[in-house]
């Protein structure tokens, strides 16, 4: 319940801009040159601040190939101070996640290959869109934003389209596709835990390669370990804690922690 509090307040203080959902219209102010942790897209009305990803593919998009110095600095940091505990506290498309799973239903595990899709939908949808696949006069799309992000259709392109119909009646076959995107995410996320973190999300992927040296991380205590898998039952990731600490999956939710029973899991820096 505190991982839930901590995702709800940070939710609402990232898009605390409520005239802008009433009035159908993005907030243009100088917060919004700032760059949010996860994955909360700058078309939504409330949105006081801009997508790592959306701003790093823009400025790589450009006539003049770039690259965001300011915007890789802001991944780097927060990568090295959070890993993915952005996933697991901060970002707003995983508190859809989670209360999604939290519907009474059959639950499945993801098959394990998908999880490498997303190594692809960095590579390919992040930076070959934007850089190579360019138009005449040399600009290239925000791939990921366009074809596939959920949080943009979800908090971004919905509550404009409910607000102005003008919006409305120039919807195309784009904006079908990502509704399918969205719908099946929605539908696989409550079958499956966090299936998009799992098998879309780069950013997660990103923050995921700072998981061994980020300052927030965990720790095992080798001599309190019994090996009794009470870590590894609750994870629904399915990783192993105490052969698999840190790893590039883990969102740093904390069930293991609070499930083990011999105190051998701790966050680094806390004693237990």
């Amino acid at each position: 319940m505190k991982r839930l509090w901590i995702q709800i307040i940070f939710f609402i203080s990232s898009n605390a801009y409520i005239k802008g959902f009433f009035e159908g219209r993005i907030f243009k102010g100088s917060s919004k040159m700032m760059c949010v942790p996860g994955l909360n897209c700058y078309s939504c009305p409330g949105a006081l601040g801009s997508c790592p990803l959306g701003s790093l593919q823009s400025v790589m998009g450009s006539m003049k190939y770039q690259v965001s110095f300011y915007v890789l600095g802001l991944l780097m940091a927060f990568g090295t101070l959070f890993g993915r505990f952005i996933c697991g506290f901060l970002c707003p498309l995983g508190l859809i996640q989670d209360l999604l799973y939290k519907i009474r239903t059959k639950k499945y595990t993801l098959f394990k290959p998908l999880k490498y899709i997303k190594y692809g939908v960095l590579v390919y949808f992040v930076i070959l869109i934007p850089t190579v696949f360019t138009n005449k006069v040399g600009m290239g799309d925000p791939g990921f934003c366009k074809y596939i992000c959920p949080s943009g259709t979800l908090f971004g392109a919905i509550p404009l389209l409910l607000k102005n119909p003008g919006l409305r009646s120039a919807v195309g076959i784009l904006f079908s596709w990502k509704m399918f995107v969205l719908i099946s995410i929605i539908i696989g996320s409550v079958l499956i835990y966090r299936i998009f973190c799992q098998m879309l999300c780069p950013l997660g992927l990103i923050y995921g390669l700072f998981n061994k040296v980020s300052l927030y991380g965990y720790k095992l205590d080798l001599e309190k370990c019994n090996s009794c898998g009470a870590c590894q039952k609750v994870c629904k990731i399915e990783l192993d804690p105490c052969t698999q600490l840190n790893n590039i999956e883990c969102i740093r939710c904390g069930d293991c922690i609070d499930n083990c029973h011999s105190n051998a899991l701790a966050r680094k820096g806390v004693r237990k």
